[in-house]
């Protein structure tokens, strides 16, 4: 694979392809000078003017084709796990300057039909161009000595040149951005270049077995055949909260759905992007191993070790029949805040205080939450159609403090406490038809 300093090679390999032609075959024009550089670093007053053949690379696009064709980059944990290449298009102009008559379209002429016969950029001739032996590099511009590195003759893709027709509007449209005068000019494209990063990277071993190994006869298990189209493992389906909620909330029940859950050790496993371990809770699996019942905790540790939003549910457990534990796939879990609305004596949490007053006049508003909303997380309150943020803390175990303005009316409102997302659960589902819980309303002061 090629360095980062390739799209600096190909636009030298292409220039000496160019220089060199032209020189054997531009004998009506005289010197020719080949240049790469933008249109207008070109000087078109120049006292004593020769014809000049210039190419430049106008845009650097991803090619679809091998961006698409290797695997992922990082594994779901961020961990690298391979070098993908970065495969570029290069899409260059190529413009003919004459200060005679037809001299730009003789010179333009020449370049098309160099590039017409070389359609593909051999590895000889890169080498030939980036390390033009018997010189010495060193002898070299700086830049174009640095461009012998480049390992562009190396890459597996070989370096293809194609006509790119381009439209009179288009056309304009790019000698307007570069701010010069129009020039009799042709597009290419040269595709593919393939750049690849050295850092390291995990390379997994060879299987040497599948499935468990006999340990008399050394023989594998095999692979297992089934007889239906379920999944070969333990899998999680979906899952539901207790009363048709769209999130579960501490104190209720979580509906797993899903295949081959039946095992020995089963237990749940809560990951929260707000801990560092995994959390584990006991859940209840039917006889047929299709479903299985978790039970959220309620109690004072709860409060702390569950925050409110979004979770990664998964099972643990040993399928019969096998020696070693398997985990599931993860489904994603809703956790609702709870506002405190009224006193709580078990967790010695008070009422909801709404007050209004104060310099400037407003009306503050201040609560708990079952769990505890931690200071990395973002809350909003919600009164009728009126919201607010959460004043800043600087502990969990401190009470949310919200701003309303003074403009908001006195009387009965819907709270809807919103944490990391996630809305506390205003709807009661339970009842044949959706209603607002009457639990969830507060009265504003006048």
């Amino acid at each position: 694979m090629s360095s980062p300093l390739a799209i600096g090679a190909v636009s030298a390999v292409l220039r000496n392809l160019l220089d060199n032609g032209l020189i054997d075959a531009s004998g009506p024009l005289g010197p020719v000078t080949v240049s790469a550089i933008a249109p207008d670093r070109i000087d078109l007053e120049a006292s004593d003017p020769t014809p000049r053949l210039n190419l430049f690379l106008h845009q650097v696009s991803r090619n679809a084709a091998w961006s698409n064709r290797e695997l992922p980059t990082r594994a779901p944990s961020g961990e690298r796990v391979a070098n993908t290449p970065l495969a570029l298009d290069l899409h260059y102009l190529v413009t003919a300057y004459g200060f005679a008559d037809l001299h730009a379209e003789i010179l333009l002429g020449y370049a098309m039909h160099l590039l017409h016969e070389r359609p593909v950029l051999d590895r000889a001739a890169i080498r030939r161009a980036l390390d033009p032996s018997p010189l010495d590099v060193s002898m070299l511009p700086p830049a174009f000595a640095a461009l012998a590195a480049s390992d562009l003759a190396d890459q597996i893709e070989a370096l293809r040149i194609t006509p790119v027709p381009m439209g009179t509007d288009e056309m304009g449209k790019l000698w307007s951005a570069l701010q010069s005068h129009y020039r009799p000019s042709v597009a290419y494209q040269v595709s593919v270049v393939l750049i690849e990063g050295t850092r390291p990277a995990r390379s997994p071993l060879p299987v040497l077995s599948r499935g468990p190994v006999d340990l008399a006869s050394g023989r594998d298990r095999g692979v297992v055949v089934q007889g239906d189209l379920l999944p070969p493992g333990p899998t999680l389906l979906s899952l539901a909260p207790a009363d048709r909620q769209p999130a579960a909330r501490l104190g209720g029940s979580v509906t797993l759905n899903g295949v081959r859950l039946q095992g020995s050790g089963v237990r749940a496993l809560l990951r929260h992007r707000l801990r560092t371990t995994a959390l584990e809770l006991p859940v209840t699996v039917d006889a047929a191993g299709r479903s299985a019942t978790l039970l959220l905790p309620a109690d004072a540790a709860a409060q702390v070790d569950l925050p409110a939003g979004l979770w990664q549910l998964s099972l643990v457990l040993t399928p019969p029949a096998e020696p070693a534990e398997r985990e599931t796939n993860a489904l994603p879990l809703l956790l609702a805040p709870d506002a405190v609305i009224t006193a709580d004596a078990a967790l010695a949490l008070p009422a909801v205080d709404i007050v209004r007053g104060g310099a400037p006049p407003r009306v503050t508003v201040t609560l708990h939450c079952r769990p505890q909303v931690r200071p990395e997380q973002a809350a909003t309150l919600a009164l009728g159609t009126s919201t607010a943020l959460a004043a800043r803390r600087s502990s969990a175990t401190a009470p949310l403090v919200f701003d309303f303005p003074d403009a908001l009316p006195a009387g009965a409102h819907w709270l809807r406490l919103r944490v990391d997302g996630v809305d506390s659960l205003l709807v009661d589902r339970a009842t044949p038809a959706p209603r607002f819980d009457p639990s969830q309303q507060v009265t504003v002061p006048a």
